[in-house]
């Protein structure tokens, strides 16, 4: 048994899923598929527990209230923040939205993005009406931060950065990303859905300003999302949505609102969404995040390897990457090598991943993605490597 297979060994995982039994499931960049743990939070949750939050003075209330601001505090801990400075949202996409919409400008009015980013990176800052500048990416599909260092200007307000590609896996260095903006004066937003799964995070020691991440891509419910702040910005932010929860007092003249994080909360929150995600945060701190990376990137490199080795796949990004591996196949659209390793009960990603400039500057409409996961296994691998050859068969 080789090295790389002993660590895919150690974690022995693949049975705490349900949803993947009979199936090599290779898309948990899109969403990550949900130990039984985290299942029976959440039906727990719902079925004996369940209560609203913030207003009974009912016991079971008070319980389910501690219950969800301990998750708030799991949430935060994950990424070294405190709980005051966490807010719930319902994902990234919501979180940066919010950042935008809402963060004072003070005057500057653009904002640094790179080539690789998500369009939930890119949409927001357009729509609270920011002019973007981007930055490059090296050879070998990382953010140049050489090239980030020489265009950010005292006009750019946030420098807003994947802490971890969605396409290519590659890894950012955060502490010079940190350095690079403040110098400049402007703040640092990291989007963490792809990195809060897999990657030790500790946004003191980044030096960010703004942290986001999924619940869903982190072994987690749908519907709910984390967006970190320093507690000086978040108060200097005015609320972004009006209702229950987030207000101190109302009057039809007046209204004043509670601090941060609650003012950025209206409404009644995903009571169950920030049960579960404190469930697959202490699932995967159970295993050790540190070991979860060492896990995939043996994986990555393994799948590389051997992708590399059939002589009609391209691919693309780093060779060091966290968890993703994007390719295509030589003369066949990605959709059809979707399709066709599905029937061969695999399943990869097949597009542009929420990423068309990226694809636009790689000269291809859509790659294929496989991307692991604390299940994944070289059986994955191998099912996808067989399924590739019958690809070729059928086009070749």
């Amino acid at each position: 048994m080789n090295l790389q297979t002993t660590i895919h060994a150690n974690l022995d995982v693949r049975d705490q899923f349900p949803a993947i039994a009979g199936w090599h499931y290779l898309d948990s960049a899109v969403s990550a598929q949900k130990p039984q743990a985290v299942i029976d939070a959440i039906a727990r949750a719902y079925a004996q527990d369940y209560a609203s939050v913030h207003r009974g003075v009912y016991q079971r209330s008070a319980d389910m209230t501690l219950a969800y601001e301990a998750a708030r505090a799991r949430a935060a801990n994950l990424i070294g923040g405190a709980a005051e400075e966490t807010i719930f949202t319902r994902g990234a996409t919501e979180a940066i939205n919010l950042v935008a919409q809402v963060l004072p400008k003070e005057g500057r009015t653009r904002v640094l993005l790179s080539a690789l980013e998500h369009h939930s990176n890119i949409v927001p800052w357009q729509l609270a009406g920011y002019e973007i500048d981007v930055v490059p990416l090296t050879s070998d599909g990382r953010i140049d931060l050489d090239a980030a260092e020489r265009l950010v200007a005292d006009q750019h307000r946030v420098v807003a950065f994947a802490h971890v590609s969605n396409v290519l896996g590659s890894i950012l260095d955060t502490k010079r990303a940190a350095e690079i903006a403040h110098k400049a004066g402007a703040l640092l937003l990291l989007d963490g859905c792809q990195s809060a799964p897999r990657l030790p995070v500790d946004v003191r020691a980044i030096g960010a300003d703004f942290y986001t991440y999924s619940g869903h891509k982190l072994y987690g419910p749908t519907g709910i999302g984390v967006l970190w702040g320093r507690k000086a910005l978040l108060e200097s932010m005015p609320p972004w949505q009006g209702g229950g929860a987030m207000i101190d007092q109302v009057s039809f003249a007046r209204t004043t609102f509670m601090p941060p994080p609650q003012r950025f909360e209206a409404g009644t929150p995903h009571i169950v969404g920030g049960i579960g995600l404190a469930a697959a945060i202490d699932w995967v701190e159970g295993i050790g995040v540190e070991r979860l990376h060492r896990h995939e990137a043996a994986l990555v490199a393994e799948g590389r390897e051997r992708l590399r080795a059939l002589g009609f796949v391209r691919l693309f990004g780093p060779d060091e990457s966290a968890g993703i591996v994007s390719f295509e196949v030589e003369g066949v659209h990605p959709h059809d090598v979707g399709t066709i390793l599905d029937d061969a009960g695999v399943a990869i990603r097949a597009g542009h991943h929420c990423a068309q400039p990226l694809m636009e500057l790689l000269g291809v409409p859509a790659t294929c993605r496989a991307s692991f996961a604390a299940h994944s296994d070289s059986s994955d691998i191998d099912a996808l490597v067989d399924g590739l050859k019958r690809v070729q068969w059928i086009f070749g």
